[in-house]
């Protein structure tokens, strides 16, 4: 007995020895060489694994921090982490030096168990050859045409879906069906599948999207989990369940590649495709390039969550910030009966009325498209964003970085500084995009949603059409409440800005 108990003793005594050598390992690894108190470099505000104790609200975190220092650092194990809402150093890092800074190792290690070496995850040769087929399919009349004509039938949908709600007086969840009808919207246009999200009757394509959303945000903890890699090894905790949503998620999108693979075989006219997948399975054919299944998951997924996530939580937060801002919806409604010149008894069927949003009428909706882009700049999509530096540098506001440093832009945090949009920064004012009852564009240094540089998004013009369509499609027939009294919503901290919890609505009937 007394021989198994100092072995459990001794066996407890070194497994504390070896944890605390190995926070020891860490914190020498954090702070060695990292020039602290150095005017030159960035004032160091802790190290990346602070933000564990703030990862509810990390974005707010980040912005208080902002608010006293516009570029900081927070040290990593083998580098330093820069922060910054200084406008110079987003157009250095996105365009001016772009050639010097890339997504880099760190951020590569974090995020290639989910988006493999898709477009958001690579460099070079492999981020050139996706943004040059993906380039020319956004460019094709065809694609536009398409695309239009999908996201007028799935906003007509999900008008028929919210309306049965209305009528029952039940409550629902806006972020669960934009999510389920932006999916469908995306697969149908990036890869010519019917997946029927919207109306439930996917329960395959309802399960990949909730395996995806888990696993957008278990990848992102591991930002500040230091022992993400060690749980990985061992297959525990958040880990297991990220390793079961991959398997789910790789089963689902392989069968939607061989789907379309027997498809096309069976086609005369290989040339004419409507989809993006079949323009990248089209390059394979001809031999201009090797794309195996497994490089054709990695894009798909990258621009499933591009499609998906911009769209709907974008639209989430619109109409939260709509339930807040009656006056604004009120104008949005006008604009509408303005523009498509109807009046309330007119066009009271739904699929009557879609047909009726056409590009001519959409690139009408300048204050529609200002409120949108309002939602944008509080909520951005991808609230925190940035690159590595391949080599020493020196950014504009006169802070050096090292060699492997990485420099994120905090899209969320910019979007709330006086300093960049005035005293009015934390309020939703979409008449600040208006001058003379036009939309007018900033900076994209400044309004960095749509990510600016080379690798500015390319599906942004589709993304508004899209935003635009559902978004008048609802607010013609129905008016919304916060569900139950609620009157603020918080975010969910993953790579995308959802809304944590959802935002529970009751739809009433507009007429």
């Amino acid at each position: 007995m007394d021989i198994l108990l100092y072995t459990l003793l001794t066996f407890i005594a070194f497994s504390f020895l070896a944890i605390f050598l190995t926070i020891c390992f860490i914190m020498i690894t954090i702070f060695k060489g990292k020039f602290i108190g150095d005017p030159k470099y960035a004032p160091v505000k802790g190290t990346v694994f602070n933000q564990l104790f703030y990862f509810k609200k990390l974005h707010d975190y980040h912005t208080q921090m902002a608010k006293t220092y516009p570029t900081l650092r927070l040290l990593a194990p083998n580098q330093s982490e820069l922060y910054t809402i200084d406008v110079r150093n987003i157009e250095y890092i996105l365009k001016t030096n772009f050639d010097k800074y890339s997504k880099g190792k760190y951020n590569q290690d974090i995020i290639t168990d989910l988006f493999g070496e898709g477009i958001f995850a690579v460099d070079g040769d492999k981020w050139k050859q996706q943004r040059k087929i993906a380039s020319y399919e956004f460019s094709t009349r065809v694609l536009r045409d398409f695309s239009c004509s999908v996201f007028r039938k799935n906003a007509a949908k999900l008008v028929k879906v919210i309306s049965e709600f209305s009528h029952e007086g039940l409550v629902f969840d806006m972020q669960d069906l934009q999510m389920r009808c932006a999916l469908d919207s995306i697969f149908k246009v990036g890869f010519g599948t019917e997946l029927n999200c919207l109306e439930g009757s996917s329960k395959e394509g309802t399960e990949f999207m909730k395996a995806f959303d888990e696993s957008n945000a278990l990848i992102y903890w591991r930002y500040v989990d230091p022992i993400w890699s060690i749980k990985r090894f061992l297959n525990i905790g958040g880990e297991a369940k990220l390793k079961r949503n991959v398997k789910l998620i790789d089963e689902f999108v392989n069968g939607v590649i061989n789907t379309k693979k027997e498809q096309l075989a069976l086609q005369q006219d290989y040339n004419v495709k409507e989809d993006i997948l079949s323009r990248f399975l089209m390059e394979s054919k001809k031999g201009q390039t090797t794309i195996s299944d497994k490089y054709l998951r990695d894009i798909i997924l990258n621009f499933m969550i591009a499609g998906k996530d911009t769209t709907a939580n974008t639209l989430s937060w619109f109409f939260y910030l709509l339930c807040k801002n009656p006056l604004v919806e009120d104008k949005i409604v006008q604009e509408i009966k303005d523009v498509t010149c109807i009046n309330e008894s007119e066009l009271s069927n739904i699929d009557e009325f879609v047909a009726n949003l056409t590009d001519v009428i959409l690139d009408k909706m300048h204050y529609l498209h200002a409120a949108l882009t309002e939602t944008l700049r509080l909520y951005p999509v991808l609230p925190l964003d940035g690159r590595t530096a391949d080599e020493p540098d020196v950014l504009p506001d006169g802070y050096k970085v090292e060699k492997g440093d990485g420099v994120y832009y905090l899209a969320y945090a910019m979007g709330r500084m006086s300093s960049i949009w005035g005293e009015d920064a934390e309020e939703f004012r979409p008449e600040r995009w208006i001058n003379n009852g036009i939309f007018q564009p900033e900076s994209p240094f400044k309004f960095v949603a749509f990510h600016a540089g080379p690798r500015m998004c390319l599906g942004k013009d589709f993304a508004y059409r899209q935003m635009k369509i559902v978004a008048m499609a609802i607010l013609h027939f129905f008016k919304f409440k916060l569900a139950n009294g609620i009157e603020n919503v918080t975010y969910k901290v993953m790579f995308t800005l959802h809304l944590d919890k959802g935002l529970p609505l009751n739809a009433i009937p507009r007429s």
